[in-house]
C-alpha cells in the first residue's frame, strides 16, 4: 500500500519513468522519424499561418525544437513524450479539484497508462499529441473560471484554447462541449458574463490564421473533410461509420476497464446530474465523444481512430470520481500489479515490432539516401542545397537530414520567385518524369528520383 506521503513521488517517478522509457525505446529502435514528424518537420522549414491538412502551431513547436537540437531523432521522440507527460501532470493538477484522498488523483493518472494513445502511439509528435497539454490546460482553466469567475482564469482559458485549435481544428468538439455547460451555468445563474473575456486571447491569437485560411481558400478544413470520405457517402454509411466508431472506441478502451475493475467492491453507482462537479466531468469526457458520434452518424463520415487522442484524457478521474465510494483501496496491489504490467508490456510491444518488421516508415534510410544525395551534390556543385521540392515524405526527410536545412516546398508555383540565382535546388519524384525534364543533374534511389540544379 502506498503510504500518503509518498504518492507525490510516485507520481514523479511515474512520470520520469514514462518520459525516460518512451524517449529512448524509440530512438534506439527506429532507423528513421515517424511519418507525420518528418512531415510537420518540412513544414517547419517553411513557416507560414497554416498548411494544406492543419493550422501551424504543430510545425513551429517542432521547429522550435530543431533549431534546439538540429537532426536528432531522439529530441523529437523527446518532444513528444514532453507533451504527454505535461498533460498527465495537468490532469494530476487538476484531479486535486475532485478528491480530497491523493491517492484518487494518482489512480486516475494511472488509468491512462491503459488507454494505447498515451503510450505505444506517443512517439509519433503530430498534431494529435499536440493538442494534448492544451486540451488538458483548456480544461482546468474553464473549471477554474467556472468555480471562481476570475477575469484571469478566463483568459488563460481562451489562450490554451486558441492553442489548441491552432493544433488541429477537432479541438473544437471540446469547446463545444464546454459551451453547453457554460450555457447550464449561466441559466443557473451560477456565473457571470466575464467568460467573455476568454474570446479575447482565443480571436487574437487566431487571427493571423483566420486570414491566411480565407486567403487559401479554406484548403484546411477542404482536406480534413475529405479525409473523412465527405461527398460520398451512401445511406447505410450513415449507420456503419458510427456503429464501427463505437466499436473501436470500446475496444481501445478495454484496457482502461480492466484496470479498473480490479480497483472495484462492486460496479454500481448512481448518477446525480445535480452535482455540478460530476456534471462538468461529463461535459468535457462524454459531450465531445457524444458530439463527434453525431457528426459521423448525421453526416455518415468515418471518424479516424487517432484523432480520439485528446478525448480520453480525463476519463481516469471521471470514472474515479463515479465509483470513489466502491473503490477498494485495500486490494489497490492488483490494480498496480495490473498498472505495472501494462507500463511495461506496451514499450515492450513496441520495441517487438519495431526490430521485427522492417518494412515500416520508420525502417526508411532516410540519413544515408541525404548522405548518398549530398556526395552527388558535392560532386556537381560548389553551392549549399537551399530548397528541397516534393511530397513531405521524400523531400521532407531531405529537408530533415542535409546539414544545410534546406527548405521544404511541396510545388514550385508562384516560390520560382523567392529562389536566389545561387541557391542550389533539388527536385524529388517520379524517375520517369523527371529524367525528361531536368536541366542539371539527374539521379535515382528507388523508388524516387532526384533533378540537382545548382552552381559549379
Amino acid at each position: 500500500m502506498i503510504v500518503k506521503k509518498n504518492i507525490n513521488k510516485v507520481f514523479v517517478v511515474f512520470i520520469s519513468f514514462h518520459l525516460i522509457v518512451w524517449t529512448l525505446i524509440p530512438a534506439l529502435s527506429n532507423v528513421n522519424l515517424p511519418l507525420d514528424t518528418i512531415e510537420h518537420l518540412a513544414w517547419g522549414s517553411n513557416l507560414d499561418w497554416g498548411f494544406n491538412k492543419h493550422p501551424p502551431l504543430v510545425a513551429i513547436v517542432l521547429e522550435f525544437f530543431f533549431q534546439i537540437f538540429g537532426n536528432q531523432d531522439w529530441a523529437y521522440y523527446f518532444l513528444s513524450q514532453i507533451f504527454v507527460v505535461s498533460a498527465f501532470f495537468i490532469v494530476w493538477i487538476f484531479s486535486k479539484e475532485f478528491f480530497q484522498n491523493q491517492i484518487y488523483s494518482l489512480i486516475s493518472v494511472f488509468l491512462l497508462e491503459g488507454i494505447y494513445f498515451y503510450n505505444f502511439t506517443s512517439p509519433e509528435f503530430n498534431v494529435n499529441v499536440c493538442q494534448l497539454p492544451f486540451w488538458a490546460l483548456s480544461v482546468l482553466y474553464a473549471w477554474k473560471g467556472f468555480k471562481e469567475d476570475k477575469i484571469l482564469d478566463w483568459l488563460l482559458f481562451g489562450l490554451f484554447a486558441a492553442l489548441g485549435f491552432l493544433s488541429k481544428y477537432l479541438f473544437i468538439y471540446l469547446l463545444a462541449a464546454i459551451d453547453i455547460f457554460l450555457f447550464y451555468m449561466i441559466i443557473k445563474k451560477r456565473i457571470s458574463f466575464k467568460s467573455l473575456f476568454s474570446l479575447i486571447p482565443f480571436f487574437l491569437i487566431l487571427f493571423p490564421h483566420l486570414i491566411w485560411l480565407i486567403e487559401n481558400d479554406y484548403i484546411t478544413i477542404t482536406y480534413g473533410l475529405n479525409r473523412t470520405g465527405t461527398g460520398s457517402q451512401n445511406l447505410l454509411d450513415h449507420l456503419l461509420h458510427p456503429v464501427i466508431f463505437l466499436g473501436k472506441q470500446i475496444g481501445i478502451l478495454i484496457p482502461f476497464f480492466v484496470m479498473f475493475l480490479f480497483l472495484l467492491s462492486k460496479f454500481k453507482t448512481k448518477l446525480k446530474f445535480e452535482d455540478q462537479k460530476l456534471f462538468f466531468l461529463l461535459s468535457i469526457t462524454i459531450f465531445p465523444i457524444i458530439l463527434i458520434f453525431l457528426t459521423s452518424l448525421i453526416m455518415g463520415v468515418k471518424i479516424r481512430t487517432m484523432w480520439m487522442t485528446p478525448f480520453y484524457l480525463y476519463f481516469g478521474v471521471l470514472f474515479v470520481y463515479l465509483f470513489q465510494k466502491k473503490i477498494n483501496l485495500k486490494g489497490i496491489n492488483k490494480f498496480f500489479a495490473v498498472f505495472l504490467f501494462l507500463f511495461i508490456l506496451s514499450p515492450a510491444a513496441y520495441l517487438y515490432v519495431s526490430i521485427s518488421q522492417t518494412d515500416k516508415r520508420t525502417d526508411y534510410p532516410g540519413k544515408e539516401i541525404a548522405r548518398l544525395v549530398q556526395n552527388k551534390w558535392d560532386n556537381n556543385f560548389g553551392n549549399e542545397i537551399k530548397i528541397v521540392i516534393g511530397d513531405e515524405w521524400y523531400a521532407g526527410n531531405l529537408s530533415y537530414h542535409l546539414n544545410s536545412r534546406p527548405t521544404w516546398m511541396n510545388t514550385l508555383k508562384n516560390g520560382a520567385l523567392k529562389i536566389k540565382i545561387n541557391e542550389g535546388v533539388i527536385y524529388t519524384g517520379n524517375p520517369e518524369i523527371l529524367k525528361k525534364v531536368c536541366p542539371g543533374v539527374f539521379g535515382v534511389i528507388k523508388p524516387v528520383g532526384y533533378c540537382m540544379i545548382g552552381q559549379k
